[in-house]
């Protein structure tokens, strides 16, 4: 005869081994009945991953240490509000036909490089900060963001855009934007009230709300390309947007006044870039990549 001590130890026991094997097929079940393989993705010299995806209508492989932050795709979990379906969602697999909605890098203006960390342009970023922008030199680098475009209903142009930034600054401000009648460097260039602050009768001493905004249309007449731009500080700046209908995205580009001659070779070397990093459904390169260490 078993004690009823000895009861107890083995009924604890034989309960032990339900609960654990319970937990076992609990956890079995949770998991995914089939998981998606990796897909291929190409490596740098220190053996650092590619980004990948699809931005607007191709897929690109993103060198490792170019991406300035993250990629952001579509879909993410930061899109959802509720948090008990922000809780419950399940990132899909990254592969090269994941839409990509934004990433940002930096790029040298000067020769179309790329800014890549444990690459020499690190080096000559951190450079030019200390050597350049203390003494209110021409800083040679934009910041670049690059947008996926994905609703067919949205018309790739700012023809919107800028129509309702001179209504608002005219209702909000009482500040009119008025063409000039010469271009800048191939562009339509627009002045707040001609540049005459209404108040003093003299040229704006402030561009906090009068920045100089200025075009570029394509042959059917829409607007392609809007920038606008400081004019009164130690520094100015510019801000530049222009949209690829062949790639199905927008591009924002933010850099020194100085290099706005340079708008047009800025555009194009920004494509090239793009287009460096384009590669197969499969992964493979059609080219070599900028930035790549």
């Amino acid at each position: 005869m078993k004690s009823g001590w000895q009861k107890i130890l083995i009924f604890m026991l034989l309960l032990w081994q339900v609960l654990l094997l319970a937990g076992c097929d609990y956890y079995v079940n949770e998991q995914p009945a089939q998981q998606v393989p990796e897909s291929f993705r190409n490596q740098d010299s220190r053996g650092r991953y590619d980004s990948i995806g699809k931005l607007g209508t191709y897929s690109i492989s993103i060198p490792a240490g170019v991406i300035d932050g993250w990629a952001r795709y579509m879909g993410a979990p930061g899109d959802f509000a509720d948090p008990k379906i922000k809780a419950k969602y399940q990132r899909p697999p990254k592969t090269y036909d994941l839409p990509i909605e934004s990433f940002g890098f930096k790029y040298r203006i000067t020769d179309g490089d790329v800014y890549t960390s444990f690459r020499q342009t690190e080096e000559d970023y951190r450079h030019d900060n200390e050597t350049l922008i203390p003494y209110g030199k021409p800083f040679p680098w934009a910041g670049v963001i690059i947008y996926g475009e994905y609703d067919a209903a949205v018309p790739l142009n700012f023809n919107f855009t800028v129509q309702d930034d001179f209504r608002i600054s005219k209702e909000v401000t009482n500040i009119e934007y008025i063409q000039q009648p010469q271009l800048l460097y191939g562009l339509t260039v627009y002045k707040a009230n001609n540049g005459i602050d209404p108040e003093t009768g003299e040229t704006w001493k402030s561009d906090t709300l009068t920045s100089d905004r200025m075009i570029h249309k394509d042959q059917a007449g829409n607007i392609k390309t809007y920038i606008d731009c400081q004019f009164t500080q130690h520094i100015n700046s510019c801000h530049h947007m222009f949209y690829n209908d062949d790639w199905h995205i927008k591009v924002w580009i933010s850099y020194s006044r100085t290099y706005l001659p340079r708008w047009q070779e800025m555009e194009g070397r920004i494509m090239q870039i793009l287009d460096s990093w384009r590669v197969t459904r499969e992964g493979k390169l059609l080219g070599k990549q900028i930035g790549k260490a």
